[in-house]
């Protein structure tokens, strides 16, 4: 980064969550000279990182960086220029509820990624509080890290090479990329919130791979890599007819989704005549382990959070999606748990009964 910005380097970070991309980003931004918050509800997380004073790095970077620890979240995010929320999606809601009283004006929130609807619920659940300041919501379309974390320590695999971003309402767009670029360069426009959402990757690797694998997972305690052993031709044929659905539902709303082969091109350069073949030649996955067990957030915060919303969305635009009803309905079925009914829906992101023209024009405004 330029040292003549003293300005930009002069702003200040939170990074709200301490696990794996939480880690990775508040090192980062750290590493960079960014002055950082790392706010964790749990103080267990943050042990490490307040014992060394900060992160230490390795892997894409090398290095320590050092790092200011919250677990207040009053105080993590007083006087904060942009809030990086790296936590769960199935956490949104209570930290969406907890930063109803606090958020700035002017202050950007960033969730990292939103999954499927992050920033719509984000702001729904604001809409209820009636929250008067005027925060900045945005979301990116996945994590910027391939990236795991421990302790104090956080390995950064690779760091993508682009990254969409859509703000709520979307002309906040240039302004939010302005602020960020040189933090990160990776970020790029995207078109709006339910486009980052609809571009959510996640949900068909993630939920689809664990489900499906779950009898290796078990069996060796996930000692297997998750996504260059756990895909086969098989698995990614099916994976591709996945992902096919979620293509049709953005379709149906007037966008244009990348398959992920085309994300996988854009995000790590990775080419191949098949998804299988382009997965193989993606070096960020080696050495990626799969869950240690089904109990995962693969499935429990990617089945309720991008499944459902897509399903749901899918549902009311007349859009089949029998293969992720599949993966739902067998998730639910292994957790003993009605993903549908705690998951996110047209109904908790403020789009029931909305045309597809009444959504545009809310995205791109931001009235409702």
């Amino acid at each position: 980064m330029s040292t003549s910005n003293e300005s930009v380097r002069a702003q200040t970070f939170c990074v709200l969550g301490a696990g794996n991309g939480g880690l990775a980003m508040a090192g980062h931004l750290a590493w960079m000279g960014f002055s950082v918050h790392l706010y964790n509800r749990s103080p267990l997380r943050l042990q490490g990182v307040a014992w060394h004073g900060g992160v230490e790095l390795s892997g894409a970077i090398e290095g320590f960086a050092p790092v200011e620890t919250f677990t207040n979240l009053e105080k993590a995010v007083h006087g904060c220029d942009v809030l990086m929320v790296v936590t769960p999606a199935n956490a949104h809601r209570e930290l969406a509820q907890q930063l109803a009283p606090l958020v700035e004006d002017n202050q950007i929130i960033v969730l990292n990624p939103g999954r499927t609807g992050g920033a719509l619920e984000f702001r729904s659940i604001w809409d209820k509080a009636e929250v008067t300041t005027h925060p900045i919501l945005a979301e990116t379309q996945t994590l910027l890290y391939a990236a795991r974390g421990a302790g104090y320590r956080a390995t950064i695999f690779r760091i993508k090479d682009t990254v969409p971003l859509a703000t709520l309402p979307s002309y906040h767009i240039p302004r939010v990329l302005d602020i960020l670029r040189p933090a990160f360069p990776q970020f790029t426009a995207g078109t709006n919130v339910l486009s980052t959402s609809l571009d959510n990757i996640g949900a068909v690797f993630h939920p689809a791979l664990t489900v499906l694998n779950a009898a290796w997972i078990e069996a060796t305690g996930g000692d297997f890599e998750y996504y260059l052993e756990g895909i086969t031709p098989t698995l990614a044929n099916f994976l591709e007819a996945l992902d096919a659905e979620r293509v049709a539902v953005a379709t149906a709303l007037g966008m244009r989704s990348p398959t992920v082969r085309e994300w996988l091109f854009s995000s790590y350069g990775s080419t191949g005549k098949s998804l299988y073949e382009a997965i193989q030649n993606t070096p960020a996955y080696k050495g990626i382990p799969a869950p240690a067990t089904i109990d995962h957030r693969y499935v429990s915060e990617d089945v309720p959070m991008s499944l459902v919303p897509i399903a749901s969305l899918g549902l009311s635009l007349n859009v089949a999606t029998p293969n992720i009803d599949l993966v739902i309905d067998l998730a639910s079925t292994f957790h003993n748990v009605d993903y549908r009914a705690v998951g996110r829906s047209v109904d908790s992101l403020g789009l029931a009964g909305r045309s597809v023209k009444d959504i545009s024009q809310f995205l791109a405004g931001g009235t409702r």
